[in-house]
């Protein structure tokens, strides 16, 4: 194995079997697949319904310390810790996200893993895959289409156009599109009125897509969506328009879990894509049940820090899902950790041994923070080659002081061989019967005692802060019936605190909500927070500069 190649040089020059024999030794029929090309496939929802009386597997939850520019590598050890699961004789599947172009073309690049621990095909994954996020936009521009059109031919459901709510979406970083004007032109093209664009992966069609069991909890969902509201500031949903069965047509194909393969030819379930800032930051439900069901075990991955992904993961999704986890595993990497302890990225290379153990302080606030769910962990340090024995020692010696293992993992460098460890103690701990899980919060307190919680419990805020409007507002709501449902909170992902340069585990700071955005039909009330962006922009020097077809039609810069 080489160390030098890239990423996507070392994808392609996998040996893929086709995705029928990936299928094959999940015991899924040639049938009961919708193969797109030779390597990879849709699973058919009658094949899903009829695993409904099969005992589930264990799940086991990947996370991490809050990210930073050095680099945690989650979807890599989530792919490896599969690989090792298998490698040690276990039947396990990964599950994870897929991949927003947004960032693709951005910054952050695409998410399928690294080095020997991907799924294939990269570049589809990366890419347009199976067409999802395209059916999810268009069928959320769909019912903002129809919001204009019904105002425009008599807008018989009195919407007020000053409080429509549902935005449009794009599955692309443009800071442009942020707040628009629509309809502008004359009387033909409409009513002009203030809107803007969120990133696709944004968008409730996508949360409600992962969260929902099947295509009529889907519709039912849909329905249930809030457009806006009428000028006796009643509720208007996306039923009342007579969209919701329309948007379910779009999304029929989309709802089905997408199967691929690992590097080593192991099952795995890309499908679905929320952000784990600005929404709830897990793959689908549909997926991860259907996995639960063919497999021993199933590695899925939460977005970001546990902060987010893990706590929305535990929150949202297991507690509308009724998921029981078993086990997690918290990546961490020097690197990143001696950047937690004040390090510039420059001078990560050299060891610094009280640094990584003052930026281990992040760690240990995600390590309390899972075991508030009743979840047992288990630290893995994604490997460097910069590491040093000594910083190794000083991180496995803080994680123990803890009471967590933190074991060495090598899988982007030698894929299941190294993560045969992790995989090991991951057994260990599943099977141990320690997992107790419960939610942080109950379904009955009120929406601003949730916030307040979260924010206390898992950033150690001291204090929560909102504008009159945004308490009123969830006064409304609680009024409206919505008081049992969740709260997604949208935060930096780079700090405990809504300040992204303030690193380590800050203490004492302020949570200012700046705005509760209601989604009904995903189940969730979301509190934004911060400076965070529900549409993010292209950095000063994206990745879309050095993506291109070389020579021979090969995508190159995808990474």
């Amino acid at each position: 194995m080489s160390a030098v190649q890239s990423d996507i040089e070392i994808a392609r020059a996998a040996t893929k079997k086709p995705i029928i024999e990936i299928g094959a030794k999940l015991g899924i029929p040639a049938e009961e697949l919708a193969p797109y090309g030779h390597d990879k496939a849709k699973v058919s929802a009658d094949f899903i319904a009829s695993l409904a009386d099969r005992p589930n597997g264990k799940l086991i939850l990947v996370t991490a310390i809050s990210p930073t520019p050095a680099g945690e590598g989650k979807t890599t050890t989530t792919v490896g810790l599969g690989d090792g699961l298998n490698r040690i004789g276990k039947k396990a599947i990964v599950c994870v996200r897929e991949p927003s172009l947004g960032p693709c073309f951005g910054v952050k690049g695409g998410a399928a893993g690294g080095g020997y621990a991907q799924v294939i095909p990269m570049e589809d994954i990366n890419l347009h895959f199976t067409g999802d996020f395209h059916a999810i936009t268009s069928a959320h521009n769909l019912l903002a289409a129809m919001i204009d059109n019904h105002i425009y031919w008599g807008n018989e459901q009195n919407i007020d156009t000053r409080r429509i709510t549902w935005r449009r979406v794009m599955d692309m970083n443009d800071r442009a599109l942020r707040q628009v004007v629509t309809s502008l032109g004359g009387p033909s093209n409409g009513f002009p009125r203030e809107s803007g664009f969120d990133i696709t992966v944004a968008s409730e069609v996508m949360a409600i897509l992962c969260l929902a069991e099947d295509l009529a909890d889907l519709e039912r969902r849909l329905g249930e969506i809030v457009i806006g509201y009428r000028v006796d500031r009643s509720p208007v949903f996306a039923r009342d328009l007579k969209a919701h069965q329309a948007m379910t047509v779009l999304l029929k194909n989309a709802m089905q879990p997408n199967l691929v393969q690992t590097l080593e030819n192991n099952p795995a379930f890309v499908h679905g894509g929320p952000f784990a800032n600005i929404a709830h930051g897990c793959n689908s439900v549909i997926a991860t049940k259907t996995a639960l069901k063919l497999g021993d075990y199933v590695v899925t991955e939460a977005g970001f820090g546990a902060d987010l992904g893990a706590e929305k993961f535990f929150d949202i999704k297991c507690r509308k899902a009724g998921l029981m986890p078993d086990a997690a595993v918290i990546v961490a990497t020097v690197r990143a950790l001696k950047m937690n302890g004040g390090i510039k990225k420059e001078d990560l290379s050299a060891e610094n041994v009280q640094a990584l153990v003052r930026g281990a302080a992040n760690l240990g606030r995600h390590i309390a923070n899972v075991r508030k769910f009743g979840v047992p962990v288990v630290v893995a340090i994604n490997h460097f080659t910069s590491d040093t024995g000594a910083e190794i020692e000083a991180l496995k010696d803080y994680a123990a002081r803890h009471g967590a293992d933190a074991i060495v993992c090598r899988h982007w460098a030698d894929g299941s061989a190294g993560a045969a460890e992790l995989a090991e103690k991951v057994v260990e701990l599943a099977e141990s019967g320690q997992a107790k899980f419960q939610p942080l919060y109950p379904d009955n307190l009120p929406l601003m005692d949730k916030i307040e919680i979260v924010a206390s419990k898992i950033y150690h805020a001291a204090e929560v802060t909102a504008d009159k409007g945004v308490r009123d507002q969830l006064k409304a709501w609680e009024e409206q019936g919505y008081g049992n449902l969740p709260v997604c909170m949208a935060k930096t992902q780079y700090s405990f605190s809504t300040d992204p340069n303030l690193r380590g585990a800050p203490e004492g700071h302020v949570v200012h909500v700046r705005e509760v955005r209601l989604s009904a039909g995903a189940g969730f009330v979301v509190a934004i927070t911060g400076e965070i962006m529900t549409m993010p922009g292209l950095p000063r020097s994206p990745s879309a500069e050095r993506i291109r077809l070389n020579e021979t039609g090969e995508v190159e810069g995808l990474f």
